[in-house]
């Protein structure tokens, strides 16, 4: 699962037909409006048949958008490590407290 959240400027007197367009783009919702400062709050999540990457692309070329800024992006790819963890630094703290037994002498 992949998903970003989006602050998207335009005018304020094209913040309807925005948020209109932006809800045909594939993955994307419009949560909020700021009508008077040209402000739409967006997610985008990936979903079947289409790209996570397609969909903030087309965001971004969306007719009446000024600029958009990322503010959230989360992906769930990789989560999962299939390798020990690393050995603690000599004097680092581990998870618990307690100090590396070499770093202590």
């Amino acid at each position: 699962m992949k998903i970003a959240s989006l602050v998207v400027r335009t005018h304020p007197e094209h913040i309807g037909a925005l948020a209109a367009s932006l809800r045909e783009i594939p993955g994307v919702e419009v949560h909020g409006a700021n009508a008077d400062l040209g402000r739409l709050i967006v997610t985008v999540e990936d979903g079947d048949g289409y790209a996570m990457t397609d969909s903030l692309l087309a965001v971004g070329v969306a007719r009446h958008v000024l600029g958009v800024t990322l503010a959230y992006e989360y992906t769930d790819e990789g989560l999962q490590i299939d390798r020990e963890p690393p050995e603690p630094l000599p004097g680092c703290r581990t998870a618990t407290g307690a100090q590396d037994k070499e770093a202590v002498k």
